[in-house]
């Protein structure tokens, strides 16, 4: 029930060719890939300052072992 059957996308394809145009159509397409790609780099972005933050939050600790454990 969830997923889409071929003649789904045909009326999805029939919908944007009517709202849009079909000479406008490539443009549109073009501009939502710099869309996406932008988005894309941004999430990556804050994943990478998010990754360098909890980097400097939280000092990794030398390994000592425990003198209560002698397998340690």
């Amino acid at each position: 029930m969830g997923e889409l059957a071929p003649w789904h996308w045909l009326i999805v394809g029939l919908v944007f060719v009517l709202l849009f145009g079909a000479g406008r159509l490539p443009t549109a397409a073009r501009s939502l890939g710099r869309s996406l790609r932008i988005f894309k780099t941004e999430m990556n972005g804050m994943r990478r300052d998010d990754l360098q933050a909890t980097a400097l939050e939280e000092p990794e600790v030398a390994h000592r072992p425990d003198p209560a454990r002698p397998d340690a």
